[in-house]
């Protein structure tokens, strides 16, 4: 029997039963589409942690309270300390060093805000004038916190796009006052839509200076301390640097944990990598559940058939020929699956991707060709036994039906 012979048989067969054919088709189809969409999720979701971080810009160190490593020594290490709060004079002390270009001490909070009866919550940043050069900030209107932001609490503020709008509506912000709880702040800049960066909503937030930050949340820590290096090439330069100047004040201990912005890419990118891969592996058992339905109706197949398979072994066939007709049936139909779920995997992801879009969500390649692999060789696999149980049925009890 040609191979033409044989697709046209498997074809005719695929036809004429068409709910066997379409429930098949669905359950490898849904099975491949699920591979290629949560994978699709999983990275899109690794793209936009990484764009969040890049956004910081490449020399980005973060400077944060306590080690994160585990040290022998005093009983105290393992029960556990309070860290050492970093201050105002820590940020300032880091400036001296040459291989630091810009400091930004950094407090965060949430409280809320008003102006004329109307209040909301929000996220209030305190921050420096060199804050806007670590971080992506644009203002769309007005100024940035002035020069003098980082050693005086003036009552000046920046808002978020969406707290101009609930708060002032179409009217003009500059130059009018809110108030942040207690405290009165004057507008003197409004951000640009920009959406989220460093893990905030920046329409959402309210950016103050760090001393007008430290008085509203009446704590004199801060929070962080964001240092842009002067280049790449200095940056682990720069991270000792850090790390002596704070030993030497606070008393030479060694009580300060500085990451860098490869650090937390990398960490983040192995993370979600290995996400995906989990999600995508889950995903692919509904693969392997399409395989046993193939097999489970291919086997009630061939149980209504036997007449048929019967007429081919009295006309000559040999085992291996109606072998070969029952397996590459069930290849032909996970073939098909395969392509089906890859068409509705990526008009999936193209839906999901219309619905958010700031996330950018695409199908890697290796999720595409494994779906369609593994979709295949499920088919083979749990397309032999059906195959060996026809190639092996009594040529007469098979004309009999029985």
């Amino acid at each position: 029997m040609r191979s033409t012979d044989i697709l046209r048989f498997t074809s005719h067969s695929l036809y004429f039963a068409k709910v066997r054919t379409a429930l098949m088709l669905l359950a490898m189809s849904i099975g491949v589409a699920s591979v290629i969409i949560l994978s699709a999720l999983g990275d899109g979701a690794r793209s936009y942690v990484m764009d969040q971080f890049s956004s910081l810009g490449s020399n980005l160190l973060i400077v944060l309270p306590g080690r994160s490593e585990t040290t022998g020594g005093s009983p105290a290490n393992f029960i556990g300390e309070t860290p050492r709060d970093l201050t105002l004079d820590d940020a300032d002390a880091l400036t001296k060093s040459p291989y630091i270009k810009y400091v930004a001490p950094v407090v965060i909070g949430a409280a809320p805000v008003s102006h004329n009866g109307l209040e909301r919550e929000a996220i209030i940043f305190g921050s420096s004038y060199d804050a806007q050069f670590v971080i992506e900030t644009h203002v769309g209107r007005g100024k940035y916190l002035p020069k003098s932001s980082s050693h005086s609490a003036t009552p000046v503020c920046i808002i978020g796009a969406t707290v101009k709008q609930e708060l002032f509506k179409n009217k003009n912000a500059l130059g009018q006052w809110l108030r942040i709880g207690d405290r009165r702040f004057r507008v003197i800049g409004v951000l640009a839509d920009q959406g989220v960066a460093v893990g905030m909503d920046m329409n959402e937030t309210v950016v103050i200076p760090v001393m007008s930050a430290q008085a509203v949340f009446n704590s004199p820590s801060l929070f962080r301390i964001l240092v842009s290096a002067k280049s790449r090439e200095v940056l682990e330069k720069a991270k000792k640097d850090i790390l002596r100047i704070t030993k030497q004040r606070h008393q030479n201990e060694e009580d300060i944990t500085v990451i860098t912005q490869d650090a937390i890419l990398s960490t983040f990118d192995n993370i979600l990598k290995t996400l995906t891969m989990a999600v995508a592996g889950i995903a692919a058992i509904s693969l392997a559940v399409a395989g046993i339905l193939i097999m489970n109706v291919m086997l009630i197949a061939v149980s209504q058939r036997t007449t048929e398979i019967g007429l081919f072994k009295a006309l000559g066939s040999p085992p291996k020929q109606i072998q070969t007709l029952f397996l590459f049936e069930a290849i032909l139909l996970s073939a098909l699956g395969a392509l089906t779920g890859t068409v509705l995997g990526y008009l999936g992801t193209h839906l999901i991707s219309e619905l958010f879009e700031e996330l950018y969500f695409t199908a890697p390649w290796w999720a595409s060709v494994s779906a369609v692999f593994v979709a295949t060789l499920t088919g083979v696999l749990f397309g032999i036994l059906p195959a060996r149980r026809a190639a092996k049925l009594n040529p007469v009890n098979a004309l009999y039906g029985r």
